[in-house]
C-alpha cells in the first residue's frame, strides 16, 4: 500500500464540495478553447468526461484507492481474498474487525466523487432533453451506489446535489425504493427508442462494450433489477418477487449468454488487483478459496491464481483474521492469476444471472425456468467465461466438498472444512441445502467481485466462511456473524453532522460495524 496517499483533501471533504469535486474539474469547468455549449452538444462532447469518469469511477481504476474503496474490506470479508501483510500489527486492521477509519472513508468518499457528482452533472445536461443519455446514467448510478448503501446503510442519495447546509440521508428502504424508480424509467426510455427503430447515438460515449446498443443496456437494467430483488427477499418478499418477475419477464429480459457481461473497458488498463497482488505482495488467495475450491478440484482454479511460490503445483491460501507477524511469512502463498490481467472490469456476469433466476426458482417465482435447470446453465456459463473445460463432469459430482485448511506457517490457525455442500443438484435436498449449492457456485462464478460476495454472503450465510481468530473489534462486532456494514465516515462527521444524524435515526442501531442493515435481517432464508 502507498500509505502517504492517504489522505482528505480540503475541496473533497463533505459531500458540499463533492458535486464540483472530480477528477476532470478543470477540463469540466473551464473552456479553453472557446468553443460555446451549443458547438459541444452537436458530438454530445458536454457528457462525455462525466460518463468516463462514472464508468471508471464504479470501480476506481487508481490502484491505491481501489485497495481502499473495496480491496481491504469486502474483497477480504467475502472470503475470495486475504492479505498477508500486517499493516496494524498486533492491534489488528479491517481483516481482524478493527476498522482502520482513515480506509474506509474512500468507500464512501470515491463513489459521491466519481459517481454521484458526475451523474448529477449528466442529468442537469441531459434530462428532458437526451433521456436516453439520461436513462444510461441512471442505469450507471444505480450500479455504482447500491454498493454504497449496501456497505453504509442508509446514505445521502434523493437529496444529493442541494446546497443546503445538512443533507440529511435516505434509509436504506427509500434508497431501494428510488433505485427500483430509476431503473423502471431506464427500462421504458431505452425499450422505447429500440421498439421505434432509433439509431443510438450512444456509441461514441459507450465504454461497457456493448458499443451504444440500447437494448443491451436494457437486459443490463433488468439483471440488476432482479439482482436487487433478490436483496430484499428476506425483508420485502412480495416486493422482491415482483420486480424479479418484472425483470425476467420483460420484452428483451435479462442478461443470458456471456455476450451480455456488464463490464468497463478501459484503454492501457492494468487492474488493482493485479497490482496489489504481485507488485505490492498486500493480497493473496483467501484459506476459504484454498478449501471450496480445490476441494471441488473445481477446473477454474488455475484462472482464478496463480500456484504458491512456496508449494510448487499447489494453490495455497491465507485464513483472514489471524495473528500476522511477518509479512514474508504468507507472501508465498497463490497470487491472484490471469482473470485480472486483462482491460476490462466486470460489473455483472450472466452467470450470476442464472444463478439468480435459480434461487427465484426454487423460491416458486416465475424464472423462465427449473430451479435445477438455471443453477447447471449458472455453472456451464461460467466456465465458459473463463475458458474452463469439464462443466458437464463437474455438474454431476455428488461426492466431492470442501476440504479442511492446513496453515503450513502455524497449525494454530488449522480449520476443519465449513461448507460441506457437494456440486450435483439434489431434488431431495431441504431448500435450505438447495440455496447453499445456489450461493457457493455463485460465490465462485463472481470472483473477484467482493463486494457482491460479501452483500450475499450477509444476505443468506452462504458460502460459509473461516472464523476469524483474532478479533480486535473491541465488541463491536461478532466473531459468529463478521462484519455487517461500515460505519459512516469521519469527512461526513466533520461536514455533514446533521445528516449524519438523521442517517443513525434510520439505522436501527449503534453506528459500528456490527448492526446490521435494513435487508439483512437474522430472519431464516425461507
Amino acid at each position: 500500500m502507498i500509505l502517504n496517499k492517504i489522505k482528505t483533501t480540503a475541496i473533497c471533504a463533505t459531500l458540499l464540495a463533492a458535486v464540483s469535486c472530480t477528477s476532470d474539474f478543470n477540463e469540466i469547468n473551464t473552456n479553453p478553447t472557446g468553443i460555446t455549449a451549443q458547438e459541444l452538444e452537436q458530438d454530445f462532447n458536454h457528457v462525455k468526461v462525466p460518463f468516463s469518469t462514472v464508468f471508471t469511477g464504479i470501480f476506481n481504476t487508481t490502484h491505491w484507492k481501489y485497495q481502499l474503496q473495496q480491496n481491504l474490506n469486502a474483497d477480504i470479508w467475502s472470503g475470495y481474498m486475504a492479505t498477508p501483510t500486517p499493516f496494524k500489527g498486533a492491534a489488528g486492521d479491517n481483516s481482524n474487525y478493527n476498522y482502520v477509519d482513515g480506509w474506509n472513508g474512500f468507500i464512501w468518499s470515491l463513489p459521491y466523487t466519481d459517481v454521484m457528482a458526475n451523474s448529477l452533472k449528466i442529468e442537469q445536461r441531459t434530462k428532458g432533453k437526451y433521456d436516453q443519455f439520461y436513462a444510461v446514467s441512471l442505469i450507471l448510478k444505480v450500479e455504482g451506489m447500491h454498493r454504497v448503501t449496501d456497505v453504509f446503510g442508509p446514505i445521502v442519495y434523493s437529496e444529493f446535489g442541494t446546497t443546503n447546509t445538512t443533507i440529511p440521508y435516505d434509509s436504506q428502504e427509500a434508497v431501494y425504493t428510488k433505485m427500483f424508480s430509476e431503473l423502471d424509467f431506464a427500462v421504458a426510455e431505452l425499450t422505447k427508442r429500440v421498439d421505434a427503430g432509433e439509431k443510438s447515438t450512444f456509441g461514441s460515449i459507450d465504454m461497457s462494450g456493448y458499443a451504444g446498443d440500447y437494448k443491451q443496456w436494457v437486459k443490463y437494467a433488468n439483471s440488476l433489477r432482479l439482482r436487487l430483488a433478490m436483496r430484499v427477499v428476506k425483508i420485502k418478499p412480495a416486493l422482491a418477487k415482483t420486480e424479479a418477475e418484472k425483470a425476467v419477464n420483460h420484452k428483451f429480459g435479462v442478461m443470458t449468454t456471456n455476450a451480455d457481461i456488464a463490464k468497463v473497458i478501459i484503454p492501457n488498463y492494468i487492474d488493482p488487483i493485479l497490482t496489489i497482488s504481485s507488485a505490492w505482495g498486500d493480497i493473496r488467495m483467501s484459506a476459504d478459496m484454498e478449501s471450496i475450491m480445490n476441494g471441488y478440484t473445481d477446473p477454474r482454479l488455475a484462472k482464478y491464481f496463480k500456484e504458491s511460490a512456496d508449494f510448487a503445483g499447489q494453490y495455497r491460501g491465507v485464513r483472514t483474521g489471524i495473528n500476522m507477524i511477518a509479512k514474508s511469512d504468507r507472501t508465498g502463498m497463490s497470487e491472484i492469476g490471469s482473470i485480472v490481467g486483462s482491460n476490462e472490469k466486470v460489473l455483472m456476469t450472466t452467470a450470476e444471472v442464472f444463478f439468480l433466476r435459480a434461487e427465484g426458482a426454487l423460491r416458486g417465482w416465475n424464472m423462465g425456468g427449473t430451479a435445477q435447470g438455471l443453477y447447471e446453465v449458472g455453472i456451464t456459463i461460467s466456465f465458459g467465461q473463463h475458458g474452463a473445460s469439464g462443466a458437464a463432469s463437474y455438474i454431476t459430482d455428488n461426492v466431492k466438498m470442501a476440504r479442511d485448511f492446513v496453515d503450513v506457517k502455524d497449525a494454530a490457525n488449522n480449520a476443519a472444512a465449513v461448507n460441506k455442500v457437494t456440486i450435483a443438484w439434489d431434488g431431495a435436498a431441504s431448500n435450505e441445502v438447495a440455496l447453499q449449492k445456489i450461493i457457493t457456485q455463485k460465490w465462485i462464478a463472481n470472483f473477484p467481485e467482493g463486494q457482491e460476495a460479501w452483500s450475499e454472503y450477509r444476505r443468506t450465510g452462504y458460502p460459509k466462511l473461516f472464523r476469524a481468530l483474532h478479533n480486535t473489534s473491541g465488541g463491536k462486532i461478532t466473531t459468529e456473524f463478521g462484519p455487517r456494514r461500515i460505519n459512516f465516515v469521519q469527512s461526513e462527521k466533520d461536514g455533514n453532522p446533521g445528516g449524519v444524524a438523521t442517517g443513525v435515526a434510520k439505522l436501527g442501531g449503534p453506528d459500528n460495524g456490527g448492526t446490521r442493515l435494513w435487508w439483512d435481517t437474522t430472519a431464516g432464508n425461507f
